[in-house]
């Protein structure tokens, strides 16, 4: 079952944001956690508070094993932009784009639980029977019937295609 976790309007630029994002792609958990701790970027601190959470919420919500999860797919949108304006030289003012993002961790599992399989009971059949059944399906195929005649002989080529490569250079 894939949790999906959402952080928006993360006053960092998608742009930066996704230099943190795309380290921890398809890595599993604890390996992305240790990856964010260490890495030297503004992002990796929202992006740490998320996964902990989106962790959080997979061992309580849907009682998942940490160690299990991984990283199956993060996303990086951009949110709205603010629009400020800094004042330059000659009265002219200059318009400054604030960006905000929109972050998704979808965590999943690495290897799911196996389902319990009904054993279902083979019938042992007689050697003979089963020879039998081996000649039948084999008489069933067809096979390629062999003709004697075209032994040695080459494969006509027609005039089109010699045709379609005449050039000059050929003569």
């Amino acid at each position: 079952m894939p949790v999906k976790v959402k952080l928006r309007y993360l006053r960092i630029a998608p742009r930066k944001v996704r230099l943190a994002a795309d380290l921890i792609r398809g890595k599993p958990v604890e390996k992305a956690q240790t990856i964010l701790s260490f890495t030297r970027k503004k992002a990796t601190k929202p992006l740490l508070k998320l996964l902990k959470s989106a962790i959080a919420s997979a061992t309580h919500n849907f009682q998942l094993e940490e160690p299990n999860l991984y990283i199956s797919k993060i996303l990086v949108d951009e949110g709205p932009t603010l629009k400020r304006w800094r004042a330059r030289a000659r009265g002219q003012a200059f318009e400054i784009q604030k960006r905000t993002s929109h972050v998704t961790i979808i965590l999943d599992e690495l290897s799911k639980k196996p389902k319990k399989i009904k054993e279902q009971r083979i019938e042992k059949k007689k050697v003979g029977e089963a020879e039998k059944e081996i000649k039948e399906k084999e008489a069933k195929i067809e096979k390629p019937k062999f003709k004697p005649e075209l032994i040695g002989k080459k494969p006509k080529i027609e005039k089109g295609i010699k045709r379609i490569f005449r050039r000059k250079a050929f003569g």
